[in-house]
């Protein structure tokens, strides 16, 4: 059976409305709304149907702009040749090949369970959502190839570099298991054109967040102290603990030892996925000890009952303090340099400090101490100067 007909591209993109033949019993049939589909009609031997005439059946294989040419011939050939055999390909075919989209989905539901917060877990799928569904989300699993991956890439490589990049690293996720599961063969497209080089090399500037300078942080600290909403407090406690907003808002009580004047904060809160301890000064706790009285889950409880703060309100706070070029992550930075440039610590304890990782794999394999007694010395003194 040739894999060859009457058709051609340029006929299957440009025939009118009707039933049009290539062939060995395959047909596209266009709409009169101008949608394509392909089908094929197949005689299954020794069959009957209810009035006993020959079994003779059309399947659908797929719409004219995800299935090519060449694709539908070799579907037709593999139902021509089952019903030759006296099989019916409505149970005999391959399993369907799921599209894209389907499977992406599945993959997005499946993995769940493995993200950080809900908010990680939306931006994996709205990154395909917006770049890739639009391209190949109706197309199926084993007809992606790097012309196809390059469709989503290229048109935001270098203007959008980032989100260009994660998406080519959730694309291969999908393919990846993809093929784990039987929908695929052979290399992944995306690690393919990354081989090849054929996207262009661009060179990302880091982006810093706004930060105070260390001289301003006093100032600034005595101002928010006078306020007495919850976002003063939740900014306040973030200044001094150079913690990440994420970290400070979702902050429980039973995350809190105040015997040992530490703030465990568990590794599923942390970016970098392991737990980290906080040494607790005096002003630290003087901002969170008459906060229990509310009886809340939180420590920084909004406006609706156990639960956090909004991550916007520590944000919205400095705007309403007309504080300008300053972000609240940016607290961190103004931390790293005063503790550079005024306290001179060693790197491994100002970076500890913010729960950076320190050192190669290695390195970190044998460091088993997180030096929180030399990282309590240098919180206090930072506490001293910013509260003092």
């Amino acid at each position: 059976m040739a894999l060859s007909g009457k058709l051609t591209k340029k006929l299957v993109e440009n025939l009118g409305a009707g039933r049009h033949g290539d062939g060995n019993g395959l047909y596209l049939v266009v709409d009169p709304s101008g949608a394509r589909r392909w089908i094929v009609r197949v005689v299954v031997k020794g069959q009957k149907n209810k009035k006993g005439a020959p079994l003779r059946t059309d399947f659908g294989l797929g719409g004219a702009d995800i299935v090519t040419l060449n694709q539908a011939r070799e579907r037709a050939l593999e139902y021509r040749r089952m019903a030759k055999q006296g099989l019916n390909p409505r149970f005999k075919a391959q399993r369907e090949i799921p599209t894209f989209e389907e499977f992406a989905q599945q993959v997005h539901i499946e993995r769940m369970p493995t993200w950080k917060n809900a908010k990680h877990g939306q931006q994996w799928i709205n990154t395909l959502r917006d770049y890739a569904f639009p391209k190949i989300g109706r197309m199926p699993l084993d007809s992606i190839d790097q012309p196809e991956v390059m469709m989503c890439l290229s048109p935001i490589w270098t203007e959008k570099h980032e989100t260009a990049r994660r998406l080519a690293q959730r694309i291969k996720t999908v393919l990846d298991v993809a093929k784990s599961k039987g929908f695929r063969s052979g290399e992944n497209p995306v690690t393919g054109i990354k081989d090849a080089g054929a996207l262009p090399k661009v060179k990302v500037k880091p982006k810093h967040h706004k930060a105070m300078r260390w001289q301003d942080a006093p100032a600034f600290y005595a101002d928010l102290k006078t306020r007495n909403a919850m976002s003063a407090n939740a900014l306040r406690f973030t200044c001094l603990t150079g913690s990440r907003t994420g970290e400070v808002l979702g902050m429980r009580w039973d995350e809190i030892d105040f015997d040992a004047r530490v703030w465990n904060c568990p590794d599923e809160r942390m970016k970098t996925g392991e737990e980290h301890r906080v040494p607790l000064t005096d002003a630290m706790l003087s901002i969170i000890e008459p906060l229990k009285t509310l009886k809340s889950e939180y420590v920084f409880e909004g406006q609706k009952r156990h639960k956090p703060l909004s991550n916007m309100s520590m944000l919205m706070l400095l705007r309403r303090m007309n504080v300008e070029g300053v972000t609240v992550h940016g607290f961190r930075s103004t931390f790293r340099d005063w503790a550079s440039e005024v306290a001179s610590a060693p790197r491994e304890i100002a970076e500890m400090s913010l729960s950076h990782k320190v050192g190669s794999d290695v390195e970190r394999a044998y460091a088993r101490s997180d030096l929180l007694d030399k990282r309590r010395a240098l919180m206090e003194r930072w506490s001293t100067f910013i509260a003092g």
